[in-house]
């Protein structure tokens, strides 16, 4: 087979081939999922109806539809498509493609050249490229898993537009798996197979926004159940673990979410393991527990443990930079930190109170004393009359009000006596005592 050799059409899969590649979309209106570059009017959508291909990188997770984009961006604009493997070639086989490109460019043909994991190329590979994209010989699509900032050479990528594909959806996934299902040409159709909705909706949460995961999982998960109906145990079998009741739009969500809220403000850290590992075996978003947990450092623990928002903070980068299963153990560090930390809700409450202050009460002025004194004519006015700078007492802690008149002497902080805001009280009484000695007595 020739290097130009472009394999079977998108039209014409092999029946032998794996429910995955014979599902590949064969127009742009059965292409699930990117509608932020796909979508009317969007970027690559007018590029690609305009007939303006140029050359670009598609850059997201594993299973987003970037190979079938590449031979569906080829076919519309009708261009012949040559797939080029970064793992399998070398310069050798660059310099052949190329040379064929460039002869069907002299006879008004276009070529695509689509390289997959374009991020393996070192960079005399990717150097090899440069002349003949310049040249118009090759329309070069990229395909990555990683960040093309860091693994393409800038000469390459400043002659490309980068379009970054997202994970699909849970429902996304679901349209896909209900088209394979119903699909008796290239599909599954033949079985005649019903599928509870909760099941397919688990196969979509387990491939975690993979639709060539969950195309695996349900081939195999249709050809072990024995009748008409796909079978629980069948879809446990082939994601080798148990399915969990769980939808991450409907109510077990906020449950198990609530739960793990509860366990972690009852400083009850198994508890709060356990609910916290029912949620990543189910396929929970981690980004979001990532973000109840800083929630929960925050509402629940407060300046009681300040350390607590920079653990829960750190694990939100951690899973960000580590993904999954990597960042689990992250999640679980910071959850069992914020259960056996301190617990205060007074900042918590304290800002409620300021607000309710600030919404209920008079829009007072500020007192002139606090404003800044910008011009001549506002010092002539008054503005800043009266400010004591703070670094100017030895204590650096002035006796002027810095509340509104009729608010003096307003509290709304009241730290409690449990671990860091225990120290905080103390420096804050002592604070008041020291505003106190300094007010101008009658």
């Amino acid at each position: 087979m020739s290097l130009f050799d472009t394999g079977p059409a998108l039209d014409n899969p092999v029946p032998a081939a794996p429910l995955a590649d014979r599902m590949r979309p064969r127009t742009l209106e059965e292409f699930v999922g990117q509608e932020h570059i796909l979508g009317p009017g969007k970027p690559l959508r007018v590029r690609l109806e305009r007939d303006e291909l140029g050359s670009m990188i598609l850059w997201g997770p594993p299973g987003t539809g970037k190979t079938t984009l590449a031979r569906l961006v080829a076919g519309m604009s009708r261009c012949d498509f040559v797939p080029f493997s970064a793992v399998l070639s070398g310069i050798k086989e660059i310099k052949e493609v190329m040379a064929q490109a460039e002869r069907n460019r002299r006879t008004g043909r276009r070529t695509v050249l689509f390289i997959d994991e374009i991020h393996r190329f070192n960079k005399a590979q990717q150097d090899a490229f440069l002349p003949y994209v310049e040249r118009g010989d090759v329309i070069l699509i990229g395909a990555t898993t990683e960040n093309p900032s860091f693994e393409v050479i800038s000469a390459l990528l400043s002659r490309a537009q980068v379009y970054a594909l997202r994970a699909l959806t849970v429902p996304e996934i679901v349209t896909l798996l209900k088209r394979a299902l119903s699909d008796a040409e290239r599909g599954l159709g033949s079985r005649q197979m019903e599928a509870p909705e909760e099941l397919l909706e688990q196969i979509a949460i387990y491939s975690n926004g993979d639709a060539r995961m969950a195309y695996n999982v349900l081939e195999s998960a249709v050809a072990a159940s024995p009748g008409r109906e796909l079978s629980r145990q069948a879809v446990e079998d082939a994601i080798q673990r148990r399915t969990l009741l769980y939808d991450k739009a409907g109510e077990e969500h906020y449950n198990l979410i609530s739960a793990l809220h509860k366990s972690v403000r009852s400083s009850d850290p198994d508890a709060a393991l356990y609910w916290l590992a029912r949620m990543l075996e189910a396929g929970e978003d981690r980004l979001y527990i990532a973000r109840r947990l800083i929630r929960m450092a925050i509402e629940d623990i407060g300046l009681a443990d300040p350390r607590a928002l920079e653990q829960a903070v750190a694990a939100m980068q951690a899973v960000h930079f580590l993904g999954i299963p990597e960042g689990d153990q992250a999640l679980a560090q910071a959850a069992l930190y914020l259960a056996l930390a301190q617990k205060s809700d007074a900042a918590y409450q304290a800002l409620n109170a300021a607000r309710a202050q600030a919404a209920e009460g008079l829009a007072e002025p500020v007192p002139m004393h606090l404003r800044n004194p910008v011009t001549r004519h506002m010092k002539e006015w008054g503005y800043g009359k009266g400010y004591e700078h703070a670094h100017q007492f030895e204590d650096a802690v002035p006796g002027m009000p810095c509340l509104p008149e009729s608010l003096q002497g307003k509290q709304f902080y009241h730290p409690t006596d449990r671990g860091w805001e225990k120290r905080i009280r103390e420096r804050l009484e002592e604070i008041r005592e020291l505003r106190r000695l300094k007010q101008p007595r009658d």
